[in-house]
């Protein structure tokens, strides 16, 4: 069995093996003709060694559950203690050639090569996931970034096959039937050569194979070459693939990005594959970008749904020079990677897209995973620590890509626009193919901008913890504004504030919003914009100027910080908030109101009467989305229990209310009625509910698609209205992978001991897929009476050990971290977290992390429980 120890590669092993190598090249063939478990992997590598290295051993990276053949320079080496993660090679030449030969074994993780059968046709479709530390379980490699090297794939298999990688096909043979040992039928096949990488990180590299459906077309790059382009996914979907749409972001993505760059698209064509079973949202491999099967929509979806697709497609995209050209050296600079892929797609979307408003979607979902995430005992420097792989894998959180994001547009705000995209230039220019790190940002950012950005540097990304600004106004008996304050407070580091005392400067604007006579609405009169810093500062502006009725502190949302309003413009915002003119202004207010009732200075039946009384005037898909999230928590988790079932019910007749009022066909329509769904508790209510789904009843202009159904039908089951002759009924419609899926998590729901139990000992079998396991937990924690699962804390206290023990880190935790009694909300669950946790801390970081963030939301809970 492969170790933890074994999978783990330290900074300080990276950096010496770095010093002793330089990597020419890898040719990697491989055979995907050999059967359901394994693929044949040769890797041949060729690479030099350092005067002081030569006569030393090291080692490269190769996960496989048999040991492969190993040649160095012509000799066989030994490999009868390899340890299913390193094979050990020396002793080493001046210059070297590497042979690794074996079986590589596939995955239903999502992790390495994973192999995948579509229930409908029962066709295979594989593709890999490679970063962090994954091209290791696909060909042996030196499996760390600031090794590139070029990257040559050949690949046999079935003949029919689509098969996609980094860069183009250079040939393409058949071969006639092939049989082996594992495959003795044999299989109809054909050889694909593609073209040789540029140099590379291994992390990028990409396979995708399988019958998978395709739509080409092309572009012109900067620089005038011709620009292939390719949307894929499996054959059973490709009737619902919006090509055209993708195909038009790429476009305008394109165009921004290589003007704001400054460098030509820098690989030779451009392929965007959708694969089922998708552990995360899309991954950037140069040339070949995977996305979540879930953004190939099969009906009518929520517009922040398919404003979240267009911004992975420009996230993705931006990546190819920030990321892929130009690698960070080491992970401690994953942040940058991602949080300027973060910021730059918005900054398209909203620049060069329809989406004009992407900055509102930003506020509205980014920042607040920010804020959460930043609240958590977990938190930590965005310039993170990161000693060994173990780190890195936890730190794909909301501190890497939503605060960095937000940070680096406070750093935009702070330096001037053109000059920080000046800086990048220079960066890209004279990094391009090379592995940087930090200061070789900065240090273009200085000198585009002049400023110097060292303090800059240690208060924004050294140090953690989210700040808050409290609006402070004085006036005279006529209302004239005699001062404005702003008073900077910084996290005191206790449980419910965690960070670090430090006050940061903040580039920001502060604006006036007064009721235009004509309209009724509170526009905005005034804006301010300046410089804040240390605990107080004064808008001098503002004075003598006559009180508006609401002063909003970060208007725009330029700065990373809590807000706080005068009681004043709190009272006019909160009884007018749907009178404010502009949708970003209404999220910075609807933000301000989230704030308070998760620090325990509002109510959570407060938060619910605001959102009720305006969510209906909400235009911006994604704030409705998130508002209707937090409408969820605050019921859910946020209320005692002896209040939260009347305010659910009423909470529930309302939103019906709200559908009624709702434009026919619209998207409000759409999403007030699966919140609609989620809230049923009465019989009259779940009856308007199955009515729905039987089609007794209907709401004018609603598509009522096949998604849509099943989550209507999950509703009912979790509610004990429909059980499995329904559900089955519902699969046998709907024979599909993600029916399939849809059929897991309504079985998990069913509320009765049994089901609770049989979806619970299925996860801890480990016997799921990954998007299997997914399904079951959330199926598993639908519960109208958290008593039916209470019970299973116990197991999760006893099992999470051992089970984070026995899987990949993807799976491991996703089942830690669905599988978190959450709905536990006492000081009992919050104890045995802490206590585990700390137990954890030394030897399994990640679980212990997992715990603490579940404990912190129990105890966050249980806190605003009191507050009301």
């Amino acid at each position: 069995m492969t170790t933890a120890a074994a999978m783990n590669i330290t900074r300080e092993e990276a950096a010496a093996r770095a010093a002793a190598l330089t990597v020419d090249a890898y040719e990697v063939s491989l055979d995907l003709t050999r059967g359901a478990e394994h693929f044949r992997t040769a890797t041949t590598v060729t690479f030099a060694a350092a005067e002081d290295a030569v006569g030393t051993h090291t080692w490269i990276d190769y996960v496989a559950g048999q040991a492969p053949s190993v040649t160095l320079n012509g000799e066989a080496l030994d490999v009868a203690d390899f340890d299913g993660a390193r094979l050990r090679i020396g002793p080493l030449a001046a210059q070297n050639t590497l042979v690794v030969d074996g079986l590589g074994d596939y995955s239903n993780t999502g992790e390495g090569l994973h192999r995948f059968v579509d229930p409908v046709d029962q066709e295979v479709y594989l593709y890999t996931q490679f970063e962090v530390p994954d091209s290791r379980r696909m060909f042996a490699v030196f499996e760390q970034p600031d090794l590139k090297a070029s990257f040559h794939f050949t690949v046999t298999a079935p003949a029919h096959w689509a098969v996609v990688s980094n860069q183009p096909e250079a040939s393409r043979r058949t071969l006639g039937v092939v049989a082996n040992e594992e495959n003795p039928q044999g299989v109809d096949a054909a050889v694909w050569e593609f073209k040789p990488t540029p140099r590379i990180s291994s992390y990028i590299t990409a396979l995708v194979a399988g019958p998978y459906a395709s739509v080409h077309s092309e572009l012109t790059s900067a620089d005038g070459r011709t620009i292939p382009l390719g949307v894929y996914c499996r054959a059973s979907l490709v009737e619902h693939l919006d090509a055209e749409n993708v195909f038009e972001l790429t476009r305008q993505g394109f165009e921004f990005f290589e003007a704001q760059y400054g460098h030509a698209y820098p690989f030779e064509k451009y392929d965007q594959l959708f694969v089922p079973e998708f552990n995360a949202g899309a991954m950037e491999n140069a040339g070949c970008v995977t996305f979540l099967e879930s953004y190939v929509f099969r009906g009518t979806v929520p517009e922040a749904l398919i404003e979240r697709r267009a911004i992975t497609i420009l996230h993705e995209l931006a990546h190819m020079w920030f990321g892929d050209l130009v690698t960070m050296r080491w992970w401690n600079d994953l942040w940058l990677n991602e949080s300027f892929a973060e910021f730059m797609s918005t900054l398209a979307a909203a620049e060069n897209t329809q989406y004009t408003g992407a900055w509102t979607t930003f506020s509205s979902m980014e920042k607040n995973w920010a804020y959460r995430q930043d609240q958590l005992s977990s938190t930590h420097p965005i310039k993170a620590r990161i000693r060994d792989l173990d780190d890195v894998l936890v730190n794909f959180d909301g501190i890497t890509y939503a605060k960095g994001a937000s940070v680096l547009r406070q750093l935009v705000a702070w330096v001037g626009q053109e000059n920080f995209m000046v800086g990048v230039r220079a960066y890209i220019a004279k990094h391009a193919w090379q592995n940087t790190e930090l200061p070789d940002l900065m240090t273009e950012l200085e000198a585009a901008s002049g400023r110097d950005l060292s303090e800059w540097t240690r208060v924004w990304l050294e140090t953690s913890g989210v700040n808050t600004l409290r609006t402070e106004v004085e006036t005279d008996e006529a209302g004239t504004i005699t001062a404005l304050r702003l008073r900077q407070s910084a996290p005191d580091g206790s449980p419910s504030a965690p960070g670090d005392d430090v006050l940061r400067p903040h580039r920001l604007a502060v604006g006036f919003y007064d009721v235009d006579e004509a309209t009724g609405r509170l526009i905005r009169t005034e804006r301010f914009e300046l410089d804040v810093a240390g605990e107080v500062t004064e808008v001098v502006e503002a004075a003598g100027r006559r009180r508006p009725a609401v002063i909003l502190p970060n208007d725009d949302d330029l700065a990373y910080a809590k807000l706080r309003l005068d009681d004043a413009s709190w009272e006019a915002a909160s009884t007018r908030l749907k009178d404010v003119d502009g949708s970003l202004a209404r999220t910075l207010l609807w933000g301000a109101a989230w704030d308070t009732v998760r620090d325990g200075e509002a109510s959570a039946a407060w938060f619910v009467d605001l959102v009720l009384a305006n969510v209906g005037h909400e235009r911006d898909s994604s704030v409705v989305q998130t508002l209707l999230r937090q409408l969820a928590t605050a019921i859910g988790l946020y209320l005692p229990e002896d209040q939260a079932e009347a305010v659910r019910v009423a909470a529930a007749d309302r939103l019906w209310g709200l559908v009624a009022e709702a434009e026919d066909g619209s998207d409000n329509q759409l999403q007030f009625v699966k919140a609609f769904a989620l809230h049923a508790r009465t019989t009259a209510q779940l009856d308007r509910l199955a009515a729905l789904v039987d089609g007794t009843r209907t709401v004018p202009g609603l598509d009522l698609t096949t998604d849509l159904r099943w989550e209507l039908l999950t509703a009912l089951v979790a509610a004990g209205r429909a059980g499995e002759a329904e559900i089955a009924e519902a699969e046998r419609a709907d024979a599909t992978a993600t029916g399939a899926l849809a059929a897991v998590q309504a079985r998990a729901a069913v509320p009765t001991a049994e089901a609770k139990r049989a979806a619970w000992d299925r996860v801890m079998a480990g016997e799921l897929s990954n998007t299997e396991q997914r399904q079951a937990l959330i199926g598993f924690a639908r519960v109208h009476d958290a008593a039916l699962i209470a019970p299973f804390a116990d197991a999760y206290f006893e099992g999470v050990e051992a089970m984070w023990d026995s899987r990949s880190h993807e799976m491991a935790e996703t089942a830690a971290t669905l599988g978190y009694p959450a709905a536990q909300v006492t000081p009992e669950i919050a104890d045995r977290a802490t206590a585990l946790s700390e137990r954890l801390a030394d030897t399994r970081a990640g679980l212990s992390r997992v715990l603490a963030e579940g404990r912190d939301e129990t105890v966050r809970a249980l806190a605003a429980r009191e507050a009301a």
